[in-house]
């Protein structure tokens, strides 16, 4: 019995063992030799390297890009914007909206602010957030400006090229408007203007009143930058008095504004007389210019904020426009500077430390965010704007470990763009404007770290320890057959 028991056990040893892929040599048939110890050697030092090269690689991860449907479901993106106009001024700066959905904001001021600069670019005056511009009062007449010719005579002086001059050194004060006839404004101011002349003649008081028609005389409006109609501007001594009249249209108000100009200047002669020897030239100029509250204003303005926009196509653009003049279409220049252009929450590198740590890891190729910022569009003449056309892309960063799912720690949405931009001339009737036309892509890129497979990395160490040692075997086995003595 237990023969049988025993013989049984041996065969299923021995079938066992017929399977067996690693059969053992008997020591005493292998044979050592110098060849095989040196591929050895190298064997080991080539496995060693190759591990080592690929555990450094399965180590490191690499940047990988790719291209999704974009899943956003916002009804709306930010748009950050900082401009600076050189050569327009903040009364006239209009920033309207319009979409393909039929939004069509005009003069938008929520979330706007504007700063008036000096010639050095630097800001000067606050011209105000979320301030709409302000509509000025204006006076109605029982009778017609020609009516009120023939009743009663014309009191305002017709001005040309040819007595302008004059006009200014025969009035040391001199209050002039300059309109154009096609101007809606200038045809309402034009009965009040004619009954403001009138009651300065009739008060006495020494003031010119004049007026220039901007069309007939476009050459010499051109010259004073007349930038838009009605402008009304005070002269002393035959130099412009800087700002310009911009408050309400009415006899009283305008004869209030000459009065104060006159009481200033009686106050400064009075002064000048007092101090005359006292002081030098320039503390009296600076002197003569606070009483004549001159205050000399540069054309630039720097509009910055940020709107709330539909994410389908559209566009915003910057204008000259004005709820109580007409702009002078040849002279609105709308050259400028765009400071900072961007879309999405703003991202501040100093304070959001999320932020940084993860646009560190994103090469620079990858953070086209803004690439408008502190370029400069100037165009050389007038009746022409810069057009810019931009494509803007969501972009998501993912910059956790590789292959681990995306959370809100290691997750950015930012937006890139792409920008063309281009000269757009117009008809010399036509007010220029600096328009940013823009379109969101239905598409989203996902920028994220790329790195090997735990089961990918032993896959390969396997394959370097076995093709190392199989490839080395052969290279020994075939040495050995050429070096090995030959039997006589």
């Amino acid at each position: 019995m237990s023969s049988s028991i025993n013989g049984g056990g041996g065969r299923g040893r021995q079938a066992l063992s017929s399977v067996d892929f690693y059969r053992r040599v008997p020591k005493d048939l292998t044979e050592a030799t110098a060849l095989g110890a040196a591929m050895s050697i190298c064997a080991m030092l080539v496995m060693g390297i190759l591990f080592l090269s690929e555990t450094a690689a399965f180590a490191s991860t690499k940047i990988a890009t790719s291209i999704t449907l974009d899943e956003n479901e916002e009804p709306q993106i930010r748009l950050n914007f900082n401009i600076t106009l050189l050569d327009l001024h903040c009364d006239y700066v209009s920033v309207d909206v319009w979409d393909a959905l039929g939004t069509n904001r005009q003069n938008v001021t929520k979330n706007v602010d504007k700063w008036q600069l000096d010639e050095a670019g630097a800001r000067r005056i606050f011209s105000g957030r979320n301030r709409e511009q302000r509509e000025l009062r204006h006076e109605e007449h029982d009778l017609s400006l020609e009516e009120m010719h023939e009743n009663e005579g014309v009191h305002a002086m017709e001005l040309t090229k040819e007595n302008f001059a004059g006009f200014l050194e025969e009035n040391e004060m001199a209050f002039i408007d300059m309109f154009a006839p096609w101007c809606v404004w200038c045809q309402r101011l034009a009965p009040t203007w004619e009954k403001f002349a009138q009651e300065i003649k009739k008060e006495g008081m020494p003031v010119g009143v004049g007026k220039m028609d901007c069309v007939a005389q476009a050459d010499l409006c051109r010259q004073q930058k007349i930038m838009a109609f009605p402008t009304l501007r005070w002269y002393h001594a035959g130099e412009a008095v800087q700002p310009d009249y911009k408050m309400d249209r009415t006899v009283q108000a305008l004869t209030a504004y000459a009065k104060r100009k006159l009481e200033m200047d009686e106050k400064y002669k009075e002064w000048f007389s007092k101090n005359e020897h006292q002081t030098t030239d320039e503390e009296k100029d600076k002197k003569r210019q606070l009483y004549q509250q001159n205050r000399p204003e540069h054309p630039g303005c720097q509009v910055s904020g940020h709107l709330m926009v539909n994410r389908v196509p559209g566009n915003f653009h910057i204008e000259a426009k004005s709820k109580s003049h007409n702009l002078n279409a040849a002279m609105t220049n709308l050259s400028h500077v765009v400071n900072h252009l961007s879309f999405g929450p703003p991202i501040d590198m100093d304070k959001d430390r999320k932020a940084r740590r993860i646009l560190k890891q994103v090469p620079e190729e990858h953070r086209q965010f803004s690439p408008m910022d502190d370029s400069d569009y100037v165009t050389k003449q007038f009746h022409q704007a810069y057009h810019h056309y931009i494509k803007v892309v969501s972009t998501h960063l993912n910059m956790g470990s590789a292959g681990s799912a995306a959370t809100d720690t290691n997750t950015l949405l930012t937006y890139q763009f792409l920008e063309q931009s281009q000269i757009v001339y117009y008809s010399e009737v036509n007010v220029p404007e600096a328009r940013f036309s823009y379109d969101l892509s239905p598409m989203s890129v996902v920028v994220e770290k790329e790195g090997r497979k735990w089961y990918d990395y032993l896959t390969s160490l396997c394959a370097i320890i076995g093709g190392t040692f199989t490839t080395l075997g052969l290279i020994d086995a075939t040495l050995y057959k050429v070096f090995k003595p030959k039997k006589l």
